[in-house]
């Protein structure tokens, strides 16, 4: 059961595993011992030339900061930005619904639909609509994860931190790769990349995934697996750099996915059975084009990207097995990015600088009908207008009828940004700011033709005929600007070490926007209000809603000992968040969702990582995060949630790791790897009221790699105990739904590698 408080016995348990872990990779740092090569991995030096906002070495800046390389990512099978969400502290990103429900929580900041509150780059390119965040991606070289905000350089909807991705570089990796993996389920995956060198400046690779699986959850009501899944990727980069004064980049890059998805157990049966179709399709494609060029005073740089998206969303959205209505969302966006940016040589002492502008122009055509049912229009419409007057009972024309919603939506917004650093000694001072403006725009149009009778009684005579006829369209418009300051002061103490400490306040900012999936209601309930029963509600109020505005004062610092041997990361935040952006479900038996603004929250806590390696081959690694995000002003009109934690932010996150690899004969080429790890997560609570939640749950994980000079194959095993868990709740028609967390998970992944 998911009870409203947690029981003595469940703190006692969540505190033993987090205590177990903490006190098992406990390490002393030991000084004067010599440092050599720990282990192989792959050359992350193309960092430095495409990092082209912040410092190569990032554990000298003032920021919370999670870096995963590649050794990293293929011993946990981190491929996308939610399989490495696990190893990031206080940063969770839910798997359930479909790939478009790329849902992103931080430091209690977060919403599950529209815009979102964590910002992504991969290989410098900002991904601009959070659709398109779940890919799975070939070769990643470094995942970089700053909390936080980081709306000075990142710009919109960076207000929890951001996310930067680089894929390998053909200049300093050439060869073929190549991955055939398989799982229970019916799951597997294949692909292959090729680098290559054309001349010695210029380099090209290209790279082909393909993945399948059957799915692990079963529709009761019609015996078939509904969470299947198809995914296609490939990518095309083509790199060129003098080793002086220019460096080109561009990667282009096709998603195509197919997949059910959708596996939601009502909670009233305990099962996931419902009757009408449900999937989700998207194409997707990007191409970003980097430049840079350095002259003696100063390197500038630019990144220009074009992204196009096509994806269709069909729901039974009743998720029952009765015909209520079915929902589609059918979009097509082109958006256009570019960021001009200038900045001084870095200099380890004195003055530096970064200047930049940016833009960017987005738009898309969607489609959002909803199909009403027999069952729908009797229960929904038939039931209500009849109880209200019996004497005069009502009997639909047909037993099917549309809502339909058609929108295009242009935005656009622009922006200039501007940061100084000044270093003298062992400190260092930071200042900047972006002024930022965007407007966005919706051109609607909401459409309905039925009707209905009045019959007398229970005679069946029909006393009266009512055409409905509803044809309404219209313009919104919204004008957002901001100003976007952060400071920060950073000491190094001891010099010739590697230790940074720093304090750092920012303010953080989400986009507005509008609420489309609310048409749909507006339109039903204009329909019962011409029926004389229900609501009607008021559009403008309705749809849209205002940006997300917060503060963050940050204390932290970045530790390494033992000739690097250690490093550590430990620190403690504050955010006093505005207008805190909340997903609520409007009052009625509507079958939308909205986003709304609900007055302020506030969310304090502290992150600790530390990464050990006390031997060639042997590695510890721990991240903790505690978040304690609650409502201090929001009222939804009937209750008073101030002082209740914010729904859907975990309060703890923990990833545990250790690994040891074993020389077969003392031949390095001939390498034996056990690992280990634990991924844990909770409370969750589920709604505003706090009556639901998930509890502290933990997830054991294992694998054992032969690895050879040109192929590697893994054994591995994901939630081995088969830990039952919730990944997500949601209420729909005042039903209440959950969604099963992954069982067990047994695989292997055989790599190649010339």
């Amino acid at each position: 059961m998911y009870s409203a408080c947690t029981t003595f016995a469940g703190m006692k348990r969540r505190m033993t595993i987090i205590s177990s872990c903490l006190v098992a990779l406990a390490v002393t740092a030991m000084p004067g011992i010599d440092t050599h090569a720990l282990g192989d991995t792959l050359s992350l030096s193309e960092v430095t030339v495409t990092a082209i906002k912040q410092s190569a070495d990032l554990r000298t800046q003032a920021t919370a900061l999670t870096v995963i390389n590649n050794q990293e990512a293929e011993r946990n099978r981190a491929v996308s930005v939610k399989t490495a969400s696990d190893l990031v502290p206080n940063l969770f990103i839910p798997d359930y619904g479909s790939r478009m429900t790329s849902t992103v929580y931080v430091r209690g900041i977060g919403t599950r639909i529209d815009q979102p509150a964590v910002g992504l780059t991969i290989d410098n390119v900002p991904v601009m609509t959070k659709e398109n965040y779940d890919l799975d991606l070939m070769d990643v070289a470094r995942f970089e994860m700053m909390r936080g905000p980081q709306n000075t350089l990142y710009g919109r909807n960076t207000m929890g931190g951001v996310m930067n991705i680089y894929t390998l570089s053909p200049l300093n990796y050439q060869g073929t790769r190549a991955l055939l993996e398989g799982a229970n389920h019916g799951t597997w995956r294949v692909g292959a990349s090729h680098y290559a060198l054309l001349n010695d400046n210029l380099g090209l690779s290209l790279s082909a995934q393909y993945g399948s699986t059957k799915g692990e959850f079963t529709n009761r009501h019609n015996g078939k697996r509904c969470d299947w899944e198809r995914q296609f990727g490939t990518r095309m980069k083509i790199e060129w750099h003098n080793h002086s004064d220019w460096y080109v980049a561009n990667v282009a890059s096709l998603s195509v996915g197919r997949q059910g998805g959708y596996p939601y157990e009502w909670v009233e049966t305990g099962e996931i059975a419902y009757n009408d179709t449900c999937f989700y399709r998207r194409t997707s494609f990007t191409d970003g084009l980097t430049v840079r060029k350095s002259f003696d005073a100063l390197v500038l740089s630019s990144i220009t990207s074009y992204q196009y998206i096509d994806d269709n969303m069909t729901l039974d959205q009743d998720f029952t097995v009765h015909d209520y209505f079915t929902l589609t969302q059918a979009r097509r966006e082109h958006a256009v990015t570019q960021d001009f940016i200038a900045r001084s040589h870095n200099k380890a002492e004195g003055y530096n600088w970064l200047t930049g502008v940016s833009g960017f122009y987005r738009r898309y055509r969607m489609d959002a009908p909803v199909d009403f049912y027999d069952y729908g229009i009797a229960q929904l419409i038939e039931k209500h207008a009849n109880d209200a007057l019996p004497e005069y009972p009502v009997a639909w024309d047909t037993r099917t009828f549309l809502l339909g919603s058609h929108f295009t939506s242009p935005n656009w917004g622009a922006a200039f940004y501007h940061e100084s650093t000044y270093s003298w000694g062992q400190w260092t001072l930071h200042a900047g700011v972006r002024l930022d403006y965007e407007h966005a725009r919706l051109n609607y149009r909401s459409v309905t033709h039925t009707g209905y009778s009045i019959l007398k009684g229970n005679t069946g005579e029909v006393f009266a005929h009512e055409a409905i006829d509803i044809d309404d369209s219209g313009t919104l418009n919204k004008d957002f600007f901001d100003i976007l300051p952060n400071v920060s002061l950073t000491w190094h103490p001891w010099a010739g070490k590697n230790h940074t400490v720093f304090f750092a306040f920012s303010r953080g900012s989400k986009a507005g926007g509008f609420n489309t999936q609310m048409f749909s209601d507006v339109l039903q309930q204009r329909l019962m209000k011409m029926m004389g029963i229900g609501m009607q509600y008021d559009v403008d109020k309705m749809v849209g809603y205002k940006p997300e505005k917060a503060w963050n004062y940050e204390l932290g610092g970045h530790f390494e000992c033992w000739g690097e041997r250690v490093q550590s990361d430990l620190g403690v935040f504050f955010m006093d968040c505005r207008d805190r952006q909340l997903t609520i479900f409007p009052p009625g038996t509507t079958t939308g969702r909205m986003m709304t603004n609900a007055g302020k929250t506030h969310s304090w806590g502290a992150e600790f990582a530390m990464a050990v390696n006390p031997a060639e081959l042997t590695h510890f690694n721990i991240s903790y995060g505690f978040t304690h995000a609650t409502f201090k002003d929001y009222n939804d009109g009937k209750v008073d949630h101030s002082g209740k934690r914010v729904p859907y932010a975990p309060m703890h996150t923990l990833f545990a790791e250790a690994s040891q690899g074993l020389k077969i004969g003392g031949d390095p080429d001939k390498l034996l790897t056990l690992a280990a790890n634990v991924r844990a997560t909770g409370d969750i609570y589920w709604d505003e009221a706090n009556t639901l939640h998930q509890p502290f749950y933990a997830l054991l994980g294992a694998s054992i790699t032969w690895k050879q000079k040109h192929y590697s194959l893994q054994l591995w095993g994901n939630n081995l105990t088969d830990t039952q868990y919730k990944t997500f709740y949601f209420v729909s028609i005042q039903h209440h739904f959950l969604q099963r967390g992954h069982g067990r998970s047994l695989g292997a992944t055989l790599r190649f590698n010339f």
